[in-house]
Order: C-alpha cells, then structure tokens, then sequence
C-alpha cells in the first residue's frame, strides 16, 4: 500500500472509532464509586435495581465511570447504608428511607406512610409537585442526595401463623414490619420488630416473631414465608407503594460533571421504572404459585382496616406537632392523595372495578 494510501485508509479509521466511542466518554473523567445496597443478592428485583443503574452508566460512559455494587453486610449492614454515604464510606446507596426513622420521621416520606400515596402518585409527587425537592432539602442534613430508584406497588400485608380477625387479634402479636407502618400498628397493640429481609425466615421458623411482612408474591416466595407461615393477608396498607432511593454523598454529587449528574438522573429513572415492571409481572404467577402450595389469602378486616387508619392519623398528627420537616413535607403528601384519590375514583377505579368483574369473559 502507498504511503498516502495507508495514511489515509488510518486516519479514516481513528474517525470511526471516535465517532464509535460514546461522546460523553472522550472528555469526561474515569471515575470509580461504590455503592451498597440494603438488599440481599437473593432477591433480584430490590437488589438488582443497582446492578441496574451501574450497568447502564457505564455502557454510556464506555466504563469511565464505574459503579460496583455491594449487598447488603458485603461493606456495612442494611440499616447502615445511608450513615455509609453521608460520612464518605461509600458514594452511593441504595435502599428504602423509612429503615432510617431512627434519625428523623420524615426519612418515612421518601418510601411510605400508611393509607399514603400508590406507586404512580408518589412518582407524580416526586417528579411533578415538588417533592424530590423537599426531600433534598431535608437530606441535606444528613449529606445525602436522593433519587427514586424503584417501587415496589402496593403491597401485601405478610405472613401470619394465626388468622387475624379483629383488633384484639393483633394485640402481643410479633410482627415484622417496616419502618414507619410499625408505629400505627404499635397503637393497635402489636409489638413491631424491625428485621432485615435476609434474617426474616430464621425468626419466623423460631418462632422469634409471629407473623412478618415483606414485599409480595414474588420476593416472599423467594424467602419461603409459606413454608412456615399459613395464612397471607391483603392489602399491605401501609406500604400502598414504597418507593426505593439511591442516596449519593452530596459532596460527591456536587463533583460530578454534569454530564455524569444528569446520566445518574436518566439511569435511575430507568431503574425506577424497571423495578415496578418486574414485580408487576412476576407476582401474579408467584401467588397463583404459593396458593398451590397451600397458602390461605385472606383481607384484612373492614375492622383492622378502620382501626389502622384511625391510628395512622394520630401518628401522623403527633409527629406533626414537633417535626417541623415531617409536617411540612406530609402535609403536600396528604394534599396530593386527597386530590389523586378523586381522580383515581373517576377514571382508574372504574375502569378497573370493571376490569375486574370481568375477568376471564374474553
């Protein structure tokens, strides 16, 4: 080959491969984060959500920027996650922020409140009234900023060795709950146990607690709730749609490109919306799964279901009264649901009801 022709057949191939490689990744640094989730391995839609988002950043960052991910006890323990990005251990996390109402309520708001918000209001309140923003605000105490990364939709109300009836039922009854909800459920005289998702068989089997709740279908099947556990109520009202976080160092935000700030935004959002899409599609089989195995669904009571709510708002009204965050903050949430609810009865809730009725008829 000519020296020209060699030259130019080179210089033709240095402009393909630059216009291969994504553009982002030809002047943006290489950078490498962690980030720990509070979920097991094993359940592959919570935990995976971060696989999820690392993937896709670095796919479009041809691996500049890095992200690996850890589960839950791999670097710190669940209820540890956000401790670990606020004081630098890691950069990232991700995980459900009512684990944390240790430190503050309002960390319930991020994920669920009993008789709150379904999975589409919450995204519509993030994303659409102001929400994120108010969430941010208040993170900034604890040096963390916050984007939503998966919902699990309503939930189911768990795993119980005994049916529940009544609201005497419930009294002296050790229940693993999440978070928030373990407070309203204190006023009907349950004793709520705070237990990571990985330690809940154990206690269960034991008999350490009595009943438990989780996610749904899906994941409890995974668990193996069935096999210790009869009887599986519906509807888990206080979890109406619990929105997962990925939680970044705020000083580490704020250093990123805005290029890699505005790739983390479009990845999680993916993610958000990939998590729902997965349980969506796999509880159904799942649940038809566990009936077959001898699992007995049964609802709550009109009874329990009256009585919680009522509960719900004096907990809601308490901390109100000395957390100024928390009022301020559910009292958008609260305003938002009743307004959403009017819309869902007008269009969601009739046409489902009739969806419903006519199920099977082709």
């Amino acid at each position: 080959m000519k020296r020209r022709q060699f030259l130019k057949a080179a210089g033709l191939g240095v402009a393909a491969s630059a216009v291969a490689a994504p553009a982002i990744a030809q002047s943006l640094p290489e950078l490498r984060w962690r980030l720990t989730s509070s979920f097991p391995k094993s359940l592959d839609t919570a935990y995976g959500a971060a696989d999820t988002l690392a993937k896709y950043v670095a796919e479009a960052t041809d691996n500049k920027f890095q992200i690996q991910t850890f589960a839950a006890g791999e670097i710190v323990p669940p209820f540890q996650a956000i401790d670990a990005v606020g004081n630098g251990t890691v950069e990232m996390c991700h995980t459900a922020g009512y684990y944390f109402i240790g430190k503050d309520p309002t960390f319930a708001l991020y994920a669920s409140t009993p008789f709150g918000l379904n999975s589409r209001q919450q995204n519509a309140w993030f994303q659409d009234h102001g929400g994120q923003d108010m969430l941010n605000e208040f993170g900034k105490k604890f040096n963390l900023y916050g984007i939503s990364g998966g919902n699990t939709g309503t939930q189911m109300g768990g795993w119980f060795r005994k049916e529940i009836n009544t609201v005497d039922d419930v009294k002296g009854l050790k229940f693993r709950i999440g978070g928030w909800a373990g407070k309203t459920m204190q006023k009907l005289g349950c004793v709520p146990q705070q237990v990571a998702g990985g330690d809940i068989y154990p206690a269960l089997e034991k008999g350490t607690i009595d009943a438990a709740e989780w996610v749904g279908p899906y994941d409890d099947e995974k668990l193996g709730f069935y096999k210790v556990a009869k009887y599986y109520y519906y509807p888990g009202w206080w979890e109406g749609g619990t929105a997962l976080h990925f939680y970044i160092n705020t000083d580490k935000w704020a250093a990123l490109p805005k290029a890699y700030q505005s790739l983390l935004t479009i990845a999680a959002g993916y993610t958000n919306m990939d998590v729902q899409a997965k349980y969506d599609a796999r509880n159904p089989q799942a649940l038809k799964r566990l009936v077959a195995a001898g699992t007995q669904l049964r609802p709550f009571s009109q009874t329990i279901m009256e009585a919680a709510h009522k509960a719900s708002i004096e907990v809601n009204n308490e901390v109100s009264a000395t957390n100024p965050d928390y009022k301020k903050i559910w009292e958008s949430q609260r305003a938002f649901r009743d307004d959403e609810i009017l819309w869902w009865q007008v269009a969601e809730f009739s046409y489902e009801s009739f969806m419903i009725r006519n199920r099977g008829k082709g």
